[in-house]
């Protein structure tokens, strides 16, 4: 039973948030801005978030060269650049808004390695940049003269170089957003997964972990902020998880010749340095349909072909030995776009963000948050 304070002062909202993910605090936070007297809450349902947000490899990206130009098979040119422009904008307005030094940004730039299957990239790479010109106002992509000097095996046969590009802390990311909710008076409960939301009531049913009770909470509106999970409450969504491995090696011996951020394979792969370790990951398209699962779990296949790269075309010849590995999920769709829009007279979702939650989950909660005050 609860007293009649926790009845008073716990249960109703203006605005209850479902994921406390980027997205989620993103939302909170813009919403608060513009409407400092309402209530806002988020409820999650880890102690962290639950998707990607803190699982990620902390790349500050918009896309490497293959995977734009992999885009092109699924959208006219016009889509293409009004994605790149949403993530490159996105990565600005985080920056600008928490500051490079909290964020521990580090404008290292970004690297593509082109083995022979698709060398063919690098004759695109003027076509492209012309495409970016009028968002980027100078070339993005450019070959490295002597590749040869970051150590990587004789597979690779190009390396793209994009000055754009850097790498950040996602915790400390997500740090910065907790610090900003907190100063605005936005609560933040976790350990509460929610089942149940009556869409055009405002009524959210929520389980508490720890004692297995159903709670019963209210708002005038419901932002649904969970990304893959959102099938569950959103059934009749197209959304589609998709896991993401990450490795981490032990401490390396001999010092790592070369810095930045760096992608394989269309963008699936991808790696850096962080405190003189190793960090690889990704890969999910070696095994689609068994990355389609809301499970944090280790796919053998994939984590056995990154490794593999890691000693075959990273690092030849040296010795590496791993200490640590977790997944994340993200969600998809038939576009890369993100998917904002309401679902119920009271509700409304911002989901489908493709993998680029760095880089776009802080505008998708502006846009959200536009889109609730307008209900």
């Amino acid at each position: 039973m609860f007293s009649y304070w926790e009845q008073k002062n716990f249960f109703n909202y203006d605005l209850i948030v479902i994921g406390s993910g980027f997205t989620g605090l993103s939302t909170a936070i813009h919403f608060k801005k513009d409407h400092p007297k309402a209530s806002v809450l988020i409820l999650e349902k880890g102690v962290f978030p639950t998707g990607a947000s803190t699982k990620n490899a902390g790349f500050a990206c918009f896309g490497s060269l293959t995977e734009i130009l992999d885009d092109f098979w699924k959208m006219t040119p016009e889509e293409v650049f009004e994605l790149v422009k949403r993530r490159y904008r996105g990565l600005r307005q985080i920056r600008k808004n928490f500051g490079d030094a909290t964020l521990k940004y580090k404008p290292n730039h970004g690297y593509e390695l082109l083995e022979a299957e698709n060398a063919a990239a690098a004759d695109q790479i003027r076509e492209v940049n012309k495409l970016l010109k009028a968002l980027f106002k100078k070339d993005v992509f450019s070959l490295v003269k002597k590749p040869q000097k970051f150590g990587f095996s004789d597979r690779i046969k190009f390396v793209v170089e994009n000055k754009f590009e850097g790498e950040l802390d996602p915790g400390a990311y997500l740090g910065a957003l907790w610090e900003k909710a907190s100063e605005l008076g936005i609560r933040i409960l976790t350990g509460v997964a929610v089942v149940e939301i009556q869409k055009e009531e405002g009524v959210v049913l929520a389980e508490n972990l720890a004692k297995n009770r159903i709670f019963e909470f209210k708002a005038e509106k419901v932002a649904i902020c969970t990304n893959a999970f959102s099938k569950k409450l959103w059934p009749e969504s197209d959304l589609e998880p998709g896991r993401g491995l990450v490795l981490l090696s032990k401490p390396l011996a001999e010092k790592i010749p070369w810095k930045g951020s760096f992608h394989m394979d269309k963008g699936y792969v991808y790696f850096r340095e962080i405190d003189g370790r190793l960090l690889l990951g990704g890969a999910r398209n070696k095994d689609f349909e068994k990355e389609k699962t809301l499970e944090f779990e280790t796919n053998p296949k994939i984590k056995a072909h990154l490794q593999n790269l890691a000693k075959e075309v990273i690092f030849p010849g040296r010795k590496l030995e791993w200490e640590m590995e977790w997944t994340g999920i993200m969600a998809f769709g038939p576009k890369k776009s993100p998917l904002i829009q309401t679902i119920g007279k009271r509700t409304a979702v911002a989901v489908r963000l493709g993998g680029m939650g760095v880089a776009i989950g802080w505008q998708v909660g502006k846009e959200l948050s536009r889109l609730l005050s307008k209900m």
